[in-house]
């Protein structure tokens, strides 16, 4: 590898290299120690130890080239190389295109200025496409040598990053370098002898986490596969951890979570991965978080600079943050001031005169914003107004295509409709149904009216001072106002404002009508589920005992279905819809519901609700944190997680009365998660002694409900007849709580929770519920498969992790894996992970005791053909366990009836390799190729099977009866019958007889088998033949050259080259054929034979090393 030229000082380095070649211009040297018997005693040891803890490329790269010239004692070293090969090809390329050169340049200055510019070309173009994105790519070259050299993975495996640190092996720290990559957390030492490399894959990682202890100031600790490690020393640990929990989360939902992945396209391609992209991706995240934008937005620039703030006359200190469509404020100063100014709202983008660096953003509404001493300001002016242009130019060819097209989409789309669909195609409701059923009668108005009035006019008054809309200053005193519950009249407007809904419905005007229009009269499982619950969501409520409420209901959430099948429709959404539309007009309420759904509540909504299973680690997490004696009085914390499941799911509504709930939402709106789990904390400090009391789970369980019985709203403004926390008799003599005072109580004590926190505590909580959701997958595969196999259950759990692991290794460097893309965990466990022809190949050549065989290739081929009997080109565990069952503990009859049936349709087929060269092994394609082949069956058996392996059927429903029907089958199916299998014909039975023998090849018992299966072979052709000259004695049939059977000698040659010199002899000749008892009776004679299928074979030990070979296989180590 050409090295940017460096100086080196030759006085001190003489001791540690030697010189093999040298002319007057170059020198090549090798490392001490490095090609000398017995590794050149302690100089080498130590030389290689330094070589590790120092970060010397020598210890990777033991040649180097230096330049030099007469007369001078300054050497550059220019180049490296890992063996002697590589620094031979350098030094003879030097020698035909440099040497002669430079003879023709007068100065050794001028020698040495064209020798490192000639090099730096090199290096320039070597790394034009690799490195270019790199901070240091001279550095990161040589730790991407290093990695290859010391780990051996794959070209494809794609260095991110490398850390110096200590690895600590027992109480024993070991210096040397972490390598983050884009599947593995390596790790590589060298100390006097003893070498240190770990590999760990992000996949097995199941605990990421940060720690301190006595010993370890501070260190990383990685938990994989029950094992600790423990990483420390790092001069940036903070950056390191972050980094490390992107790739340990990117490797997690790439493999395991394909919903939340295919959802990503950033993360598509694990070669585009850098250093860099990963931390603007994790900016980004945060930056969209915090101010709640849409997903798609990347951070471009922050700068540090004062805002003016008009109201309290003082600057505030904080940060602009500019993406492609906002600009962003937030204060850093503890004022908890923030500002966000769409593009899209902006007039004009000015700069000050005077020296104070000031930016001027005038907006729509007579509105400016004054940033001050920004750096760079004119061409941040520049750059902004540039953007508005853009931006505006957009806003307003989206507008106008849209109003040009619809000018009233509603009456149009009514017209248009069909009688049978009348109802669901209802003008879309332009009001929220609280208006329409509670409007507020201003001659009635009593004490609650009163105080209802009072905090719509503090909101008024906030309004004229911090402006009203988007781009509103959001202060301390906008969070005490949401703490004391929003106004009733401006609960819909201020829920669009906070949760970031307003922007997603300004910048698409006109989806939803569209949305409604294409997904009216669609029927599947979404909207099924969509009926059944719409009578459910609130039934209390009179505007859900109506059909305007019902209607709007309905279309919220088939829009919402129909925009993200992914998730479609998830319990628990009916109940958040509806009391969104109880204060958000329908657009607006869907708008809400996708903000909630895709940022606010990320996985929520999906098939296994992991984002509301990792938010449940999180709280569990704080409690023991900030509630230490309730932790120690429970003994097991998974009570927290049943019991606080609804109250993330449903934002407290489905346990709260209604007048108490919306309040809970309006913190959440503004505040995110952390106002959830601010609440939950308080709840349970709240009901400590209660719960302390509580002598089981059913108990503590009774007592919160209880409790939640008696939250209150004494403000709220609702009717009586609306109200549920009113309908609690008061004969009860539990006290009673308001929900305003247990918020603000929730503020107070656990306010102090940082959105940072949550957000790496989430991180890192996603890690242990996925895999803790593997595992639970795991152990109910493994329940099902052992009624079936002799293996036992430790056996059976390393062969599910071998089986997984080769799925996983096979999509590390393929974008389209298939095995991938049938990944589904809605999936009954046994269908969760499939693989394909290929990967069972090497897991064959890995476990089976037949893959010694020659024709190996051929029998992974037809065992894989047999177990995939629904023909998909894909095998689960259960149908992989079973063969390996049969190899290992299966009985002499069991393992010959598999040999049988590998050697007759629907498993057999004729096999040829392209390439003789390569003897009986299949390219990968030939292998994908012949795994496909159909083979025909009875047109009667194709109708049967076809019947039985479609229980999904007619517009995507799923025929509950045709599953039934087929499980039963299963259960009642019976062991094969021996006489049911079909007979073997000729070329079946040759290429049965090559198989035998390719098994015997080796054995202790190699001649004996040979005789035996010769004897065997010779006594089935002459009962053949004995047996047509009895059924046909007017036409006897040509006599089969026995001979060449009768001999003993191996057969495997001759009966090939008779079928090759006579192919005709098959057509002319009657065809004859074996059932499998007449091969099963003959084989049982011969105790050769008999003894070679029932000797055990050692199967820990095969696993053990399947383990260590999975891997390395694929290295080139």
């Amino acid at each position: 590898m050409w090295l940017k030229p460096e100086e080196v000082l030759l006085k001190n380095a003489l001791k540690l290299w030697l010189m093999e070649r040298s002319n007057d211009y170059f020198v090549l040297q090798r490392r001490r120690g490095y090609g000398e018997e017995g590794g050149g005693g302690l100089t080498g040891l130590l030389v290689g130890t330094l070589d590790s803890v120092l970060d010397s490329t020598a210890k990777v790269a033991p040649f180097r080239i230096l330049h030099q010239t007469p007369d001078s004692q300054v050497y550059l070293s220019i180049a490296c190389g890992a063996n002697r090969e590589e620094i031979t090809q350098h030094w003879d390329w030097l020698e035909q295109n440099i040497m002669k050169t430079l003879s023709v340049f007068d100065s050794n200055e001028d020698i040495t200025n064209f020798v490192q510019g000639k090099i730096r070309g090199l290096i320039a173009e070597e790394g034009k496409h690799s490195f270019a994105k790199e901070d240091d790519p001279e550095k990161f070259r040589e730790a991407l040598l290093k990695f290859e050299k010391s780990f051996g993975l794959p070209e494809q495996e794609k260095l991110v990053t490398y850390y110096s640190c200590s690895y600590w092996k027992g109480r024993v720290p070991c210096q040397g370098w972490l390598y983050l990559s884009t599947n593995f957390l390596s790790f590589y030492s060298f100390l006097l002898g003893s070498e240190i490399k770990l590999i760990i894959s992000w996949d097995a990682v199941s605990k990421l986490e940060k720690t301190s202890n006595v010993i370890l100031t501070e260190s990383i600790h990685v938990c994989s596969q029950g094992e600790n490690h423990y990483f420390s020393m790092f001069l940036h640990i903070n950056q390191t951890y972050l980094l490390m929990e992107q790739l340990a989360n990117y490797a997690i939902k790439r493999l395991f979570d394909k919903e939340t992945f295919d959802n990503d396209p950033i993360l598509d391609d694990p070669l585009q991965i850098t250093k860099r992209g990963l931390e603007n991706r994790a900016h980004s995240e945060q930056f969209n978080a915090f101010f709640r934008l849409p997903k798609e937005e990347t951070l471009k620039e922050v700068h540090e600079c004062l805002l003016w703030v008009p109201f309290s006359h003082f600057n505030t200190h904080g940060k602009m943050c500019i993406s492609e469509n906002y600009i962003c404020f937030a204060s850093q100063d503890g004022n908890l001031c923030s500002v966000i100014i769409p593009l899209r709202e902006v007039l004009a983008i000015d700069k000050t005169d005077d020296s104070s660096k000031s930016v001027i953003i005038s907006i729509k509404g007579k509105t400016a914003f004054r940033f001050s001493e920004v750096k760079d300001f004119e061409q941040l002016v520049a750059k902004l107004s540039l953007k508005c242009r853009a931006a505006s130019t957009q806003y307003i060819s989206t507008e106008g295509a849209i109003g040009s097209d619809s000018t009233e989409p509603s009456d149009n789309f009514e017209m248009r409709s069909s009688t049978c669909t009348k109802e669901c195609s209802k003008t879309v409701n332009t009001e929220a149904l609280m208006t329409v059923f509670h409007p507020q009668n201003l001659e009635t108005l009593n004490s609650k009216m009163l105080k209802e009035k009072m905090k719509e006019q503090s909101w008024n008054i906030l309004f004229s001072e911090c402006g009203r809309g988007v781009s509103m200053f959001r202060t301390k005193k906008t969070r005490d106002l949401v703490v004391r519950g929003i106004p009733e009249a401006l609960r819909g407007e201020l829920w669009l404002l906070f949760s970031g809904a307003v922007n997603d419905m300004a910048t698409n005007p006109g989806y939803y009508a569209e949305v409604v229009k294409q997904s009216l009269g669609t029927c599947n499982l979404a909207t099924e589920e969509i009926e059944r619950d719409l009578r459910r969501s609130l039934p209390e409520h009179p505007a859900f005992q109506s059909d305007t409420g019902i209607s709007a209901l309905r279309r919220v959430l088939t829009a919402y279905a129909y925009r993200n099948p992914k998730i479609g429709y998830c319990q628990a959404m009916n109940i958040l819809t509806s009391v969104l539309l109880l204060y958000a007009k329908e657009e607006e309420a869907f708008w809400l519901l996708v903000a909630v759904c895709e940022r606010m509540l990320p996985d929520y909504f999906n098939r296994r609700i992991i984002g509301a299973l990792v938010d449940q680690a999180v709280f569990e997490e704080l409690i023991r944190d900030h509630l230490p004696q309730l932790t120690e009085h429970m003994t097991d914390m998974t009570f927290f997680s049943s019991v606080s499941l609804s109250w993330f799911l449903t934002l407290f509504i489905s346990v709260l009365p209604i007048e108490s709930a919306v309040n809970v939402v309006d913190c959440f709106f503004y505040d995110g998660i952390k106002a959830i789990l601010q609440l939950g904390l308080a709840i349970l400090d709240y009901n400590l002694d209660k719960l302390l009391a509580c002598k089981d789970d059913a108990e503590a369980v009774t007592a919160l409900n209880r409790f939640f019985d008696n939250v209150t709203n004494k403000d709220s403004p609702l009717p009586s007849n609306v109200q549920q926390g009113s309908n609690v008799s008061d004969e009860q003599s539990h006290i009673r709580v308001d929900i305003t005072d247990l918020i603000r109580e929730s503020n107070e004590k656990y306010g102090n929770i940082r959105y940072e926190d949550i957000h790496s505590m989430r991180c890192r909580n996603r890690l242990y519920v996925i895999q803790t959701l593997e595992e639970t997958t795991k152990q109910n595969v493994l329940r099902v498969v052992s009624q079936d196999v002799k293996l036992k259950l430790h056996e059976l759990d390393e062969l599910y992790v071998i089986f997984k692991k080769e799925l996983f290794l096979s999509c590390y460097w393929c974008l389209s894996c298939p095995g991938l893309k049938h990944h589904d965990p809605s999936l009954s466990y046994l269908e969760q992970y499939q693989i394909d022809c290929q990967q069972f190949r090497v897991l064959y050549h890995l476990l089976s005791p037949w893959a010694h065989s020659a024709n190996r290739d051929s029998l992974a081929l037809w065992t894989f053909r047999l177990l995939d009997e629904n023909s998909d080109c894909l095998i689960n565990f259960k149908e992989f366990s079973s063969v390996i069952d049969i190899m290992y503990n299966g009985s002499f009859t069991e393992k010959l009836k598999l040999l049988f049936k590998l050697h007759i349709p629907p498993a057999y087929t004729e096999v040829k390799s392209k390439d003789s060269s390569k003897g009986d092994e299949l390219s990968v394609e030939e292998l994908l190729y012949f795994s496909q082949l159909h083979v025909s069956k009875p047109a009667n058996e194709k109708e049967a099977e076809s019947g039985k392996n479609s229980p999904e059927k007619g517009k995507g429903k799923i025929d509950i009866q045709a599953y039934l029907s087929q499980w039963q089958d299963e259960l009642l199916k019976k062991e094969e019958n021996i006489k049911d299998l079909p007979r073997m014909n000729q070329s079946q039975f040759i290429q049965f007889s090559k198989t035998l023998y390719n098994l015997f090849h080796e054995d202790p018992e190699e001649e004996l088998l040979y005789q035996a299966i010769a004897v065997v072979t010779n006594l089935l052709l002459r009962m053949e033949e004995v047996g047509r000259k009895l059924h046909s004695p007017t036409s006897p049939a040509k006599e089969f050259p026995g001979s060449v059977y009768s001999s003993g000698g191996p057969i495997k040659g001759e009966t090939e080259s008779h079928m090759e010199k006579d192919p005709s002899s098959l057509r002319e000749e009657p065809q004859w054929s074996f059932a499998f008892e007449q091969i099963l009776a003959s084989l049982l004679n011969e105790p050769a034979l008999v003894r070679f299928f029932e000797k055990p074979i050692d199967f820990k030990a095969k696993l053990e090393n399947a383990k260590i070979s999975q891997l390395r296989s694929r290295t080139k180590m």
